[in-house]
C-alpha cells in the first residue's frame, strides 16, 4: 500500500475537507519496534515496545502537526507563517513550508540549538532569527507578533498541531493490534503527551480499543516546571529539545495524566544519558537525547515497582540521533588510530 501521509491515513478524524490543500512529506507510518535486548536489560516481564518518530521525514514527530497546521494555514490563505523552536519545529517548518510555497519565520535561543536542526532550518531556506534568550522568551515574542500581523503561527499551542500528532496513538494501536497499558514519553512543551491522549480516546470512544492507557510523561530534572509546579525561569538540562521553563501545552498534559491515572515525573540528565546510549548499544536505535527520556522513565519507574508480569509499554523516541551528532560523539568511546598495518590492527582487536 502507498502511504500517502497522516491526514490521508487518518482523514475521518482531521479537520480537513475536500478543499483542503494537503501539503504533506508522506510522514507517519513510523517504526513500530519490538524490543529483545533493551526490555532483558530492564525487566524481561514487560512487553517494551519503541515508537521511532525519527524516522519521519524531517527526523523528528512533529512532520504529524506540521502536515496538519501548513495545509490548514494555506487553506486560510496565509502567505507566512512563524514559530519559536529548540529546533525539531524549526526544522520541520521549515521543510513543509518550503513544500507549500510559503515564507518561514523562525526564532530559536541564541547557541541552545542543535547544528543538525539549525542547518535543516537553513538549507529549506526559513528566515532563522536567533534570539539572546531562551524558548520561552523566543515563543512570547512569536505569539505577540503573530496577533498583530498577518503571520499564522504553527508552535504547538496552534490546535492544528495536536490534531496531527494524535496520528500516532492511532498508528500505535494499529500496529499493536490494541492498546499498550503504559505510554512513555519526554515532555518540553507538552504537546505531544497531549496529542496521544487526545488520539487514544478517540480510538476508544470509536470503540477501535477496548480500553486506555496510562500517559505517563518525563521532563527533565532541569527543565521540569509541571513537576515542581513553577515556571522554570532558566530551565538546564543537556536534552535541548525538551529544554522549556513554561510548556505552552502545560494544563492539558496535566489533564491527560490524571485523565488517564498516569503522571509526569521527571528524570536526571545523568539518566538520560545512561538511556540514550543503552538503546542505541542494545538495539541499534539512534535516538536524540531528549528522545531517551521517555526510556530513562521506564528504568525509574521500573526501579520502583510499578510493572506487573506482561504489561505492554511503549515508548515514543521523538527524533532521530543525527540531528545532533556532538552529542553521540560526546558520550562514546574514541576510535582508536593506529598505523595502516594488519599487527596493529590485530592488536586493537585482541587477537
Amino acid at each position: 500500500m502507498h502511504w500517502r501521509g497522516v491526514i490521508e491515513q487518518y482523514r475521518e478524524y482531521m479537520s480537513v475537507t475536500d478543499q483542503t490543500p494537503v501539503i504533506t512529506l508522506n510522514e507517519g507510518n513510523t517504526p513500530f519496534i519490538a524490543c529483545r535486548n533493551l526490555s532483558k536489560a530492564i525487566n524481561n516481564k514487560i512487553r517494551l515496545y519503541l515508537k521511532f518518530e525519527g524516522a519521519n521525514p524531517t527526523g523528528s514527530f512533529k512532520d504529524r502537526g506540521m502536515t496538519m497546521a501548513i495545509s490548514k494555514a494555506v487553506e486560510a490563505g496565509a502567505e507566512a507563517v512563524i514559530c519559536a523552536s529548540t529546533g525539531n519545529t524549526s526544522a520541520s517548518a521549515a521543510a513543509y513550508g518550503a513544500r507549500a510555497g510559503i515564507k518561514v519565520f523562525v526564532l530559536i535561543p541564541e547557541g541552545k540549538i542543535a547544528v543538525g536542526k539549525l542547518a535543516q532550518a537553513m538549507i529549506h531556506k526559513a528566515n532563522v532569527i536567533q534570539v539572546e534568550g531562551n524558548f520561552d522568551e523566543a515563543l512570547t515574542i512569536v505569539k505577540s507578533i503573530a496577533s498583530d500581523y498577518p503571520i499564522t503561527i504553527v508552535n504547538s499551542i496552534n490546535p492544528y498541531r495536536l490534531e496531527g500528532q494524535k496520528s500516532a496513538a492511532f498508528e500505535v494501536c494499529d500496529q499493536l493490534g490494541g492498546n499498550p497499558d503504559y505510554h512513555f514519553l519526554p515532555v518540553g512543551n507538552a504537546g505531544n503527551i497531549t496529542a496521544y491522549w487526545m488520539g487514544y480516546s478517540e480510538y476508544y470512544k470509536k470503540g477501535k480499543i477496548s480500553s486506555l492507557p496510562k500517559m505517563m510523561g518525563f521532563q527533565a530534572a532541569g527543565a521540569a516546571p509541571i513537576v515542581y509546579g513553577r515556571v522554570i525561569e532558566n530551565p538546564t538540562t543537556i536534552a535541548t529539545a525538551i529544554r522549556i521553563g513554561n510548556p505552552a501545552s502545560w494544563k492539558m498534559a496535566v489533564n491527560a495524566a490524571t485523565e488517564s491515572r498516569g503522571e509526569i515525573n521527571m528524570v536526571t540528565d545523568e539518566e538520560i544519558i545512561e538511556a540514550y546510549k543503552l538503546v542505541a548499544a542494545t538495539e541499534g536505535i539512534f535516538c536524540e537525547a531528549a528522545s531517551a527520556a521517555s526510556i530513562a522513565g521506564v528504568i525509574k519507574k521500573n526501579k520502583e515497582g510499578l510493572f506487573n508480569e506482561g504489561d505492554t509499554v511503549v515508548c515514543t523516541l521523538t527524533g532521530h540521533g543525527l540531528k545532533d551528532t556532538e552529542m553521540a560523539i560526546n558520550f562514546s568511546k574514541r576510535p582508536v588510530t593506529v598505523k595502516a598495518d594488519k599487527t596493529e590492527v590485530l592488536k586493537v582487536l585482541g587477537y
